[in-house]
C-alpha cells in the first residue's frame, strides 16, 4: 500500500493550507505537518513553500506530487477490480499535448475513443516539450502527443509515431509585416527579427537557436519561448515578431488567415513526426492502447486520402 505520507501530500497540494489539508485527509494539522517535514527531509528537498496564504509547491515538489497522485491512484484503481471482472477501460486517461496549440489534434480521436469506451474519463493537458517529457518519465501522464524529435534522447521513453504526413514547422508574421515586401526572406534578414518559439530546444527551438548562431546574434535577446498558442498569436499580430507553428494549422482557420501571413521560406525544413510517447519500462493499459490505435488509424486516413 502507498506510504500514508503521499495521501498527506497529496491533500495541502489540493487544499492550499496544511489546515485544509487535515480537515481533507481527516487528521490533525500537527500530522500533516509531521508527514511533510518527515518526507522533506527524506527526500532531501522541499515539497512546499510555507507563506502567509498557505502551502505552494516548489518545481521539484510538483513533480512529488504528482507522482503521488498516481500512485494512489494507480492502487484504487487496482484494488476497484482485482479479478478483471470489470471493464479494463474504466478509469482516467491522462494526455500531454505539446506543444499545446497542437490540441486540435485530439478533436476526432478522443470522440472516437469515447465513444467506444464511454467509461473512460480523459485528463487532457497543452503543456511544453520539456514538461511533457518530465510527466512521462515520472508517470503524471498516460501518454504524450507531440513531436517525435522531443522525446529522442530518452531511451526510457517508447515513442509509436502517428503521423506519416510530413509535418513540418512554418513561420507566420502579421499582415503588413515588412517582412512581406521581400519575396525569400533570407536568415540574415530573418534574424533582425523576434521570434516566438514554443520551446527552446527540438525541434522547433534548436533551429530557432541556429538561425541566430549563425548570424553571430545571442538568441536569447531575441526569442520568446510561448507555448499558449492564442498569446503566441497576439505577440505576432501586435509587434514585429515571427510566430513558428505547424504548416497544417493556418489552413485550418480562416480567421487566422485574415489577420497573419506564412512566410514562403522555412528554415524548417526536415520532417518533424507526431507520435505518442509512453514509457518503455511499463505496460500501457487498455485505454492507451486504444488510444493510439485510434491516433494511427486517423493518421493513416488522412494519408490516403489526402
Amino acid at each position: 500500500m502507498p506510504d500514508t505520507r503521499l495521501n498527506h501530500v497529496v491533500a495541502v497540494a489540493r487544499a492550499g493550507t496544511f489546515t485544509a489539508a487535515a480537515s481533507l485527509a481527516g487528521v490533525t494539522q500537527s500530522a500533516i505537518t509531521r508527514s511533510i517535514a518527515d518526507l522533506e527531509r527524506q527526500v532531501g528537498y522541499s515539497i512546499f513553500v510555507r507563506t502567509s496564504r498557505g502551502a505552494i509547491p516548489t518545481e521539484q515538489g510538483r513533480d512529488f506530487v504528482e507522482r503521488a497522485q498516481k500512485l494512489i491512484e494507480d492502487t484504487q484503481d487496482l484494488l476497484r477490480r482485482p479479478h478483471g471482472s470489470e471493464d479494463a477501460y474504466a478509469g482516467v486517461l491522462r494526455i500531454g499535448v505539446c506543444p499545446a496549440s497542437m490540441e486540435f489534434c485530439l478533436i476526432e480521436p478522443v470522440a472516437q475513443l469515447l465513444e467506444k469506451h464511454a467509461s473512460i474519463r480523459v485528463d487532457v493537458n497543452g503543456t511544453t516539450f520539456e514538461r511533457a517529457v518530465q510527466q512521462v518519465r515520472n508517470g503524471s501522464i498516460d501518454v504524450a502527443v507531440g513531436f517525435e524529435a522531443a522525446f529522442a534522447d530518452w531511451p526510457d521513453i517508447r515513442r509509436q509515431r502517428v503521423s506519416i504526413d510530413d509535418d513540418v514547422g512554418a513561420l507566420f508574421v502579421r499582415r503588413g509585416h515588412p517582412l512581406l515586401e521581400v519575396r525569400r526572406p533570407t536568415p540574415k534578414l530573418l534574424a533582425k527579427y523576434d521570434f516566438v518559439s514554443p520551446s527552446d530546444s527540438r525541434p522547433y527551438g534548436a533551429t530557432v537557436k541556429a538561425l541566430y548562431e549563425d548570424q553571430g546574434v545571442d538568441w536569447r535577446k531575441r526569442v520568446h519561448v510561448v507555448d499558449f498558442f492564442p498569446l503566441v498569436k497576439k505577440i505576432v499580430a501586435t509587434t514585429d515578431s515571427i510566430g513558428v507553428m505547424m504548416a497544417g494549422v493556418a489552413d485550418r482557420s480562416a480567421s487566422f488567415r485574415n489577420q497573419f501571413v506564412t512566410l514562403d521560406t522555412n528554415p524548417f525544413s526536415t520532417p518533424s513526426p507526431m507520435c505518442c510517447a509512453v514509457r518503455a519500462r511499463w505496460d500501457v493499459r487498455p485505454a492507451v492502447r486504444a488510444f493510439i490505435s485510434i491516433m494511427q488509424r486517423g493518421s493513416a486516413a488522412r494519408h490516403k486520402h489526402g
